[in-house]
C-alpha cells in the first residue's frame, strides 16, 4: 500500500492542471483553426456565387438596353416617317397655297379692270342721264306754259280721276267674288259632305234592353230555376240581369239595361247548360271567370279597332275604354259603331281639306270616350275625354277636338270643327238614334247609383225594365232592422229625387253565408 504525503500530491495535481489547460487550448486552436477554414470556404463559395449573379445581372442589364434600344429606334424612326410625312404634307399645302394664291390675285386683277371699266360706263350713264333731266325739264316747262297748270297740279287731278275709277272697279269685282264664293262655297260644302257620306258606308245599329237565349228543351228550364229557386236567383244576383222563364218555348229571355252584363249572364248561362252542373257555388264561379274572358275581349275589341282604323301608339287604358264602346248605346245607337262612323266621316274630310286625316281619325274614335268612363264622376261626358286623353299623353289638338266637339271648350285647331260636324251627320242619320233608348238608361243608372250612396250597399241592380231595384247589403256590416230602414228610406228618396212612370220595388237583400273546407 502507498501512502502519498502531501508534498507528493500538490505536483501531481499541479501538472495535470497544466495538462488539461494544454489540452483545452490546443483544442481550442483546432477547433478555431476548422472554423476559419470553414468561413474561408463559404466566402470562397459566396464570391463564387456573386461573381457567378453579377455576370447574369450584367448579361439581363445587357439584353434589356439592347431591347429599350431596339424600341427607342423603332420609335425614332417611326416618329421620324411622321415628320418627313408632316413635311410632305405642308410642302404640298404651301404649293397649293401659292397657286391660290397666284389664282386669287389673277382674279382680282379682273376685277379690278371690270370695275374700272364699269366706272367708266357710269361716268357715261350720269352725263346722258343728266342731259335727259335737263331736257325732260324743258319739255315740262313748255307743257305747263301750254296748259297753264303745274306738273304737281296735273298729276294730283289724274290721280283722282284714277282713284275714284279704281274704287268703282274694285267695289263691283270684289261684289262679284263674293257672290261667287258664296255659292261655290256652299256647293263645295255640299259636295264635301255627300262625298263623305256615300264613301262612309255604315250598318244602322240599335240596342235592345232584352237577350233571348235559347235552350235545347224545357228540362233545362227547371234545372236553370233550381229547387225553390235558388239557382235563378243566384243567378240574378251574380249577374244583376233580370232572367225570365216564362211559357216562351225552348227560350229564356235575359233583360237588363247594360249590355255588359247581359252578355255576362248569356255567355255564363251558356256554360252552365253545356257543363250540366247547375247549382250556386258553381254559378257563382262561372260568372265570375266569364267576367273576366269580357274584360280580355273588351281589351281585344279595341285593339281590333284601333288596328282596322290604322291607329297606332294608343295608350292600352284608351284601348280599353274603345273596346268598352262596343257595349254602350247613345240615344239607341252603338257607341263604338258611331265612333267609328265619325272616324271614317272625319278622315275623309280632312283629306278633302287637306289636313291630316289620321289626327283626325284618333280625335273622332276617343270623341266619346268619356260616355264610358270606370267611374261617374259630375262632368260633361266631352270634358272628361278629353281629360281622359290628357291623361294618356294624346296631342293638344286631339285632345281639343274631345272636349270642344259640344262646344264646352273653345276650338283652337281645324281637326275641332270636322269632329263636330261628323259627329253630328252620324247621330242626324234617319233611324241612327232613338231618344227613349238613352233617357230609359240614364234613368237606370241614377237608379243604381241613388242606391250606392247608401252605406253598407255592396251592389245594386236594376232589373224588370226598371220597375224592381234589387240592393245587397253586407250582412257583416247591416243588420235585418238596418236593412228594412234602407228600403223604406230609398223608396222616400227615390220619390222625391226622380221622375219615373209606375212604381218602383225595392228589394233588399242581406245574406249571411258560412263556407267551411273538408279536407
Amino acid at each position: 500500500m502507498i501512502i502519498l504525503s502531501a508534498t507528493g500530491v500538490v505536483p501531481i495535481i499541479v501538472a495535470a492542471a497544466i495538462s488539461l489547460g494544454l489540452g483545452i487550448l490546443i483544442a481550442g486552436t483546432i477547433m478555431r483553426k476548422s472554423i476559419i477554414r470553414k468561413s474561408q470556404h463559404i466566402l470562397r463559395e459566396a464570391v463564387s456565387e456573386a461573381e457567378v449573379l453579377k455576370k447574369e445581372k450584367i448579361l439581363q442589364a445587357k439584353e434589356k438596353f439592347l431591347q429599350l434600344k431596339s424600341e427607342h429606334e423603332k420609335y425614332v424612326s417611326e416618329k421620324n416617317q411622321k415628320l418627313s410625312a408632316a413635311e410632305n404634307k405642308i410642302k404640298q399645302r404651301e404649293t397649293n397655297f401659292s397657286q391660290k394664291m397666284e389664282e386669287f390675285q389673277r382674279k382680282q386683277n379682273e376685277v379690278n379692270a371690270i370695275r374700272d371699266n364699269l366706272n367708266s360706263q357710269l361716268e357715261i350713264l350720269n352725263k346722258k342721264q343728266s342731259e335727259l333731266d335737263k331736257a325732260f325739264q324743258r319739255q315740262l316747262e313748255k307743257l305747263e306754259s301750254i296748259s297753264g297748270m303745274s306738273a304737281q297740279e296735273a298729276k294730283l287731278q289724274l290721280v283722282e280721276t284714277l282713284k275714284v275709277d279704281a274704287q268703282a272697279d274694285a267695289q263691283a269685282y270684289i261684289r262679284e267674288i263674293l257672290d261667287e264664293a258664296k255659292l261655290s262655297a256652299n256647293m263645295e260644302a255640299k259636295k264635301l259632305v255627300i262625298q263623305s257620306l256615300q264613301r262612309t258606308a255604315t250598318e244602322v245599329a240599335i240596342e235592345n234592353s232584352v237577350s233571348v237565349f235559347p235552350i235545347e228543351s224545357d228540362e233545362i228550364k227547371g234545372r236553370i230555376i233550381g229547387r225553390e229557386g235558388r239557382n235563378i236567383r243566384a243567378l240574378e244576383a251574380a249577374t244583376g240581369v233580370e232572367i225570365i222563364v216564362d211559357d216562351t218555348p225552348e227560350a229564356i229571355i235575359l233583360s237588363g239595361f247594360d249590355p255588359v252584363r247581359r252578355e255576362v249572364a248569356r255567355l255564363s248561362l251558356h256554360k252552365l247548360v253545356s257543363d250540366g252542373r247547375i247549382h250556386p257555388a258553381r254559378i257563382e264561379e262561372v260568372v265570375a271567370k266569364t267576367q273576366k274572358q269580357i274584360d280580355q275581349e273588351i281589351i281585344e275589341i279595341g285593339k281590333r279597332t284601333a288596328i282596322d282604323l290604322g291607329i297606332h301608339g294608343m295608350h292600352h287604358e284608351l284601348l280599353r275604354l274603345v273596346g268598352k264602346m262596343k257595349y254602350r248605346s247613345s240615344y239607341g245607337q252603338n257607341l263604338l259603331q258611331h265612333s267609328k262612323e265619325v272616324a271614317n266621316l272625319a278622315a275623309t274630310m280632312a283629306a278633302e281639306l287637306g289636313l291630316n286625316p289620321k289626327i283626325a281619325k284618333r280625335a273622332a274614335l276617343l270623341h266619346d270616350i268619356g260616355k264610358v268612363p270606370d267611374n261617374e264622376p259630375e262632368l260633361p261626358h266631352a270634358l272628361l275625354g278629353m281629360k281622359l286623353a290628357e291623361r294618356y299623353k294624346e296631342k293638344p289638338e286631339v285632345c281639343n277636338a274631345i272636349g270642344s266637339h259640344h262646344d264646352e271648350v273653345e276650338m283652337n285647331s281645324l281637326i275641332s270643327p270636322i269632329i263636330q260636324v261628323c259627329d253630328a251627320i252620324s247621330g242626324a242619320r234617319p233611324g241612327a238614334r232613338r231618344e227613349v233608348v238613352e233617357s230609359y238608361i240614364k234613368r237606370l243608372n241614377d237608379l243604381e247609383e241613388l242606391a250606392l250612396s247608401y252605406p253598407g250597399v255592396v251592389k245594386t241592380y236594376a232589373i224588370q225594365a226598371g220597375r224592381e231595384l234589387r240592393v245587397i247589403v253586407g250582412s257583416e256590416k247591416i243588420s235585418d232592422a238596418e236593412a228594412e230602414q234602407i228600403s223604406h228610406d230609398l223608396s222616400k228618396k227615390i220619390q222625391t229625387e226622380m221622375t219615373y212612370p209606375g212604381q218602383i220595388k225595392i228589394t233588399v237583400i242581406r245574406e249571411t253565408r258560412a263556407v267551411a273546407y273538408a279536407k
